[in-house]
């Protein structure tokens, strides 16, 4: 029995033998060479991390744009690598429909696909007018999972009752080792040092209210004392909270 016939592909009317056998041959060609594309620079070079490829252990102190260059040709490759893994799964599919004997038939109407078509696409299952939309990629980075709250751009404080440790505290403590901004970009003209640059530079670290800067116990919680710092006695200058959360000693001496 004729090859084409035990394959089914008897069952496509509107393609000749010959013509069958010419997409064939260029579906095949296509797979072996993205196959072979694969092995040769392991996946567009994405079978190293980007630690092995820069020499970097970490990029946490380093700005971006020290490696910029770095950071674009990683995504490059990124969106290289799943553009030929889609191809070769169109591919695929395309030999698997020929296998069936329903290859050169649109799969959502079932009308067929003109040979002049499938000669300038071969992978495609769908007639003109069912062409779906462009394929659109889901797929990112895993470190980007850290910019979901409580990290990233998260800012939980204008939420009543959170209080966590988020997004805005980290770059808190980031910033306070330097960034790009200066003081004389600064939006607020009383700036005039770099440390008053990042986002509420003036909030009190460490603690949520102001009291807990100077209010103390000892290892197991008890015994509370009053540390006489600057903030304990803007506290009670300013009368905020209890005036008599504890006796000024200092001040009755004087």
């Amino acid at each position: 029995m004729d090859y084409l016939v035990e394959r089914g592909w008897h069952r496509m009317n509107h393609l000749t033998k010959p013509q069958i056998r010419e997409l064939n041959l260029q579906l095949l060609e296509e797979k072996l060479d993205l196959e072979k594309h694969f092995d040769l620079n392991d996946h567009y070079g994405l079978s190293e991390s980007f630690i092995e490829n820069t020499g970097e252990l970490s990029m946490y102190d380093n700005h971006p744009g020290d490696i910029a260059t770095e950071i674009y040709e990683r995504g490059k490759d990124i969106a290289l690598n799943e553009h030929a893994e889609f191809h070769l799964t169109q591919v695929n599919e395309a030999l698997e429909h020929m296998e069936k004997g329903d290859y050169g038939l649109c799969v959502l109407c079932g009308q067929e696909i003109p040979f002049e078509r499938l000669q300038a696409i071969p992978t495609t299952l769908y007639c003109k007018q069912h062409v779906p939309d462009p394929h659109i990629s889901y797929r990112r980075p895993v470190e980007e999972e850290v910019l979901s709250p409580p990290f990233g751009r998260a800012s939980l404080h204008e939420q009543e009752g959170q209080v966590e440790f988020d997004g805005e505290d980290a770059w808190q403590i980031v910033a306070t080792w330097g960034t790009s901004n200066t003081p004389a970009l600064a939006a607020n003209p009383n700036v005039d040092d770099y440390k008053d640059m990042y986002v509420e530079a003036d909030e009190h670290e460490g603690f949520v209210e102001k009291y807990e800067n100077f209010v103390a116990t000892d290892l197991y919680g008890q015994e509370v004392t009053i540390v006489r710092s600057k903030t304990y006695r803007d506290y009670m200058k300013n009368g905020e909270g209890d005036p008599l959360l504890e006796p000024d000693r200092e001040s009755e001496e004087l």
